[in-house]
């Protein structure tokens, strides 16, 4: 009997396997049709799962993805970095740049998957012959850093938590002084990975199960007797103080760590000792500040469902300039067609003050147009808003698409201190989290908008040489640079600070005798530059536009003009 049984299961087997094969298979459109890193999208990783991802994808295409050491986190993991573009199309680092991170809260999880998505997509895409993916990283670089708080990523994942905790890296620190650290975590009574809650039978409770819905605890009317009391969330009474979990032993907050408009601990919640005294952070600044091509970012966050810019905080509401939320704006409005159920928002003005954002920095210290987006929506379980309550939707989407995976069961536990009380709620990766099989719906829709950011960092061209002979052995020769995407070289805060050096525009083919910038072609209104006149510097080639340079030259008739914009890439053209 049992060789039968092992026979069966090897014709089985095979069967499998040679479904599996690509002319077995019809792809569905806009999905790699037979990747060579197969990745399951409906599930976490930790850092180990991570890094192997990233190995793989850089395996399997050496000409797409470089993969690179940014730093260490504060536990010694490396901070990996994926450079993904086509390096047969010329060097990666001077190529217009996006720069995409995720999970710099350790709750929020699911940036890193959909970073990694994105990476994944882009080479596997460009690997199957998608002309559109080609052409995009034939001009284009991206910079990704999957996690950068990979030790408390792992803490999430690995250790007992609830959905909303930890939010910190694991330097220890003891904001308030009881002398426990915010690595000491929760007491997990039962063991089983999720910190729920904790409830006892008390008759003047305040609380009873919903008729409807075991699962469910709501408070009784004014009138009527209860049936429980909830004694918050999982956990002991530790120091004898009243309250379970230590407390809020108290932590950093990564995100309040970043060298813009950064305020002590007294003022914003979470800031550390300095700016960027965190190792992670400081190895992005670090990286960020070897690759000025960086022209657009992208920070993965949760939850929410928004699409978020800055100004973090009102008082820094001068620093985005008019031109720049121009750019912003129509960003932003063709993420929320990308993205249904997200919105477009300001941080300050539609949420709360930020002080010390890694938004703020990358806008306000490097001039890069950078976008947080808190991913997961609770419009994504039913498709629609406003018609239930987050809460009643919590139950009912568990209930009718989860099949109640979501929850752990009240079960009864005795408690050292509480005595007799029931243990149950829901798991520390529901609420925040996407569930599985809407986590790759999700992270395509985010790739997507991040693809559409990139593809719109500037893209210049020489479009027009015109060499007049103008008598005394002189030509005039004159070029037009266009810029055909969005964004400009220079975004306004970038020029009000000057933080990056200006375009160079060149002529070679012969003596140069000056230089200049065209203001007016038709009037004949220059701006002479005086020194080096070969090698005109231009303020900013603007998104959608074009500047006009001209010189006058000795000698040559066969002249090439140069390009090179640190954030809008190289080009060139010969008459």
């Amino acid at each position: 009997m049992k060789k039968y049984v092992l026979m069966a299961a090897m014709i089985l087997c095979a069967i499998i396997t040679k479904s599996q094969k690509p002319e077995n298979i019809l792809a569905a459109v806009g999905t790699p049709p037979s990747p060579k890193v197969s990745i399951s999208w409906n599930r976490y990783n930790d850092y180990a799962a991570i890094t192997e991802i990233c190995k793989k994808l850089a395996a399997a295409h050496p000409s797409l993805v470089k993969l690179e050491v940014i730093g260490k986190s504060y536990k010694g993991k490396d901070l990996w970095v994926m450079t993904i573009s086509d390096s047969k199309k010329g060097n990666p680092d001077q190529k217009p740049a996006m720069y995409i991170d995720g999970n710099i809260h350790s709750n929020e999880i699911q940036g890193s998957e959909f970073a990694l998505y994105t990476a994944w997509y882009l080479a596997e895409m460009h690997a199957a012959g998608n002309k559109s993916i080609q052409s995009l990283l034939a001009d284009k670089t991206f910079y990704i850093v999957p996690t950068i708080n990979p030790d408390a990523r792992d803490h999430f994942i690995h250790q007992a938590n609830t959905a909303h905790s930890p939010r910190t890296g694991l330097i220890p620190i003891d904001n308030d002084r009881d002398g426990l650290d915010n690595e000491d975590g929760f007491d997990d009574l039962d063991g089983d990975g999720h910190i729920t809650m904790m409830r006892r039978k008390n008759p003047n409770g305040r609380y009873k199960v919903d008729p409807s819905d075991y699962r469910r605890m709501i408070m009784v009317g004014y009138d009527e007797k209860g049936e429980y009391e909830l004694l918050g969330s999982e956990g002991i009474d530790n120091d004898g103080d009243g309250l379970v979990n230590e407390d809020g032993e108290g932590a950093y907050d990564p995100n309040r760590d970043w060298g813009w408009n950064w305020q002590p601990n007294y003022i914003q919640g979470g800031a550390y000792k300095y700016p960027f005294s965190i190792p992670e952070n400081r190895a992005v600044v670090d990286f960020v500040m070897k690759h000025p091509n960086i022209a657009a970012a992208q920070s993965y966050h949760n939850n929410g469902g928004m699409i978020l810019r800055g100004p973090g905080a009102a008082e820094d509401v001068d620093t985005y300039n008019p031109q720049d939320i121009r750019v912003y704006d129509a960003l932003g409005k063709k993420g929320e067609e990308l993205l249904p159920g997200y919105r477009y928002l300001v941080v300050y003005k539609d949420l709360y003050s930020v002080f010390g954002g890694e938004l703020d920095w990358f806008y306000g210290g490097r001039g890069i147009y950078t976008f947080s987006n808190e991913l997961w929506t609770a419009y994504a379980m039913y498709n629609k808003s406003g018609a239930e309550s987050t809460q009643d939707q919590l139950y009912s989407f568990d209930k009718d698409l989860l099949m109640k995976d979501a929850f752990v069961d009240w079960k009864p536990f005795k408690h050292p201190q509480y005595g007799d009380i029931e243990i149950g709620g829901f798991k520390k990766n529901y609420t925040r989290l996407h569930p599985g099989f809407l986590l790759e719906s999700d992270a395509h829709r985010n790739m997507a908008f991040s693809v559409f950011h990139a593809y719109h960092t500037p893209k210049l061209s020489v479009d027009e040489i015109e060499v007049k002979d103008i008598g005394g052995g002189l030509k005039q020769v004159t070029a037009v640079v266009s810029n055909e995407r969005m964004i400009p070289t220079h975004s306004s805060q970038d020029i009000k600070n000057n933080i990056e050096i200006p375009d160079i525009v060149s002529l070679t083919g012969g003596t140069v005798v000056a230089g200049m910038v065209v203001n007016n072609r038709d009037l004949g209104i220059s701006t002479e530059q005086k020194l080096d006149p070969a090698n005109i510097r231009v303020a900013n080639i603007a998104g959608n536009s074009y500047v006009t340079v001209r010189w006058l030259v000795k000698g040559g008739s066969k002249f090439t003009v140069n390009v090179n914009s640190k954030k809008g890439g190289l080009t060139s053209r010969s008459n």
